[in-house]
């Protein structure tokens, strides 16, 4: 079994679909974890159709879809910050699917999109228990920094000279 990645519109159907399942696994491993509950289906439809992801579109952005054997299998996504600065986000792979390579092969593809975007740098954040991206993050030569934003749920900052 192999995998591709390539550029995908943020509103085609795989994307859509990988979107949903993306929020699904990081809202319910939130609200489990600090409210012992899972998301609430209405507000998991009201979120997704909120961050629809159009800053992922180029000039300024742009969403990756990984597929494993030809099925959509994850994402990665970045954005444009400023001209020197890419952030990553929605990195994403279907659990089942862990552990084969999708992980890095999708960052790797989204560093390379942000340098042909003319960043230098790639930031990101995530939280405390996505200890996996971590992991991932560290692995692939990101260091931990100071916050950058102030985002609701960021714990973590990441940052990586794109050289």
């Amino acid at each position: 079994m192999t995998w591709t990645v390539a550029p995908e519109p943020h509103d085609s159907p795989a994307a859509t679909a990988l979107w949903r399942a993306y929020y699904t696994e990081v809202s319910d491993r939130y609200y489990l974890l600090h409210e012992g509950r899972r998301t609430d289906p209405a507000e998991l439809d009201r979120e997704t159709a909120h961050q629809t992801g159009a800053e992922l579109t180029p000039p300024k952005g742009q969403l990756l879809v990984a597929r494993y054997a030809g099925e959509p299998a994850g994402t990665a996504g970045i954005r444009l910050l400023d001209a020197d600065t890419a952030e990553l986000t929605r990195v994403f792979v279907h659990e089942t699917l862990r552990g084969k390579g999708g992980g890095p092969l999708l960052v790797r593809a989204a560093e390379d999109t942000a340098r042909s975007f003319g960043a230098t740098r790639m930031i990101l954040d995530t939280r405390h228990d996505l200890v996996e991206a971590r992991a991932l993050y560290t692995r692939l030569g990101y260091k931990e920094t100071p916050p950058h934003n102030d985002g609701t749920y960021a714990e973590h900052w990441f940052s990586k000279a794109l050289r």
